[in-house]
């Protein structure tokens, strides 16, 4: 499971009871906790995390222990009214929103000028388990590399993706490295701030953070049943 900082991984290990290991990879140190999951603290925005996520798939894939699942996980933005403050979102889409080109016309997607990709899709099987599981809203959760600031790029973001929930820095580089490696992705998000005017006064970080210890401490099961079948 894939975090950007430090204080995100903690609240993700509280689901997980038990003893802790710490494991040292090139580049990163991963936290395996009860059941076999690992922990990773990528790093803020999807270059690094794509590289931090890359190498601990590499080293996991030498050692002969490849993993059969990564989950991006944290706090986000939410797109109000249908993403309220602490609330839990589990993307059934995973779209980087601000990879392309302006252009007089608009916004115009990687894909549209002919290259990569900008959406990759979990398995819809398991977003329904984990949603269920954790009773968390499903739809698009967004990638962005500078976080929206202001009214007219939240309704510029929401006209052209009008599915999205959610936004934050990582899933999107998170995704395309498990993708390079044939390996399922999910993202799920915690609510802890509005998308729009950047306001810390509305932001409620400590909460979120409790939504996704909580959200995760229901989805454990579920996350583990998927891991211990071939879903190939």
């Amino acid at each position: 499971m894939a975090t950007a900082v430090p204080v995100e991984r903690d609240a993700v290990a509280r689901a997980f009871p038990g003893p802790v290991e710490e494991l040292a990879l090139p580049g990163a140190t991963v936290r395996r906790v009860t059941g076999g999951a690992d922990l990773l603290a990528a790093g803020v925005g999807p270059a690094l995390a794509a590289a931090s996520t890359a190498g601990a798939l590499t080293a996991a894939a030498l050692d002969g222990r490849p993993y059969r699942l990564v989950v991006s996980a944290g706090i986000g933005g939410g797109f109000l009214p249908h993403a309220p403050l602490g609330s839990l979102v589990v993307a059934d889409e995973i779209t980087a929103a601000d990879l392309g080109a302006e252009s007089p016309d608009g916004f115009l997607p990687v894909t549209d000028l002919g290259f990569g990709t900008v959406t990759h899709r979990p398995p819809a099987a398991l977003v329904r388990e984990a949603a269920a599981a954790a009773g968390a809203l499903t739809g698009a959760v967004l990638t962005v590399s500078t976080v929206t600031g202001t009214a007219a790029r939240a309704d510029a973001l929401r006209a052209r993706h009008p599915r999205a929930l959610a936004e934050a820095m990582e899933g999107f580089g998170v995704a395309e490295a498990a993708a390079a490696h044939g390996v399922p992705v999910l993202e799920v998000r915690a609510v802890s701030n509005p998308v729009g005017p950047r306001d810390r006064a509305a932001w409620r970080i400590g909460d979120a953070l409790t939504a996704l210890a909580e959200g995760f401490g229901k989805l454990a099961p579920v996350l583990e049943s998927w891991m211990q079948h071939d879903h190939q």
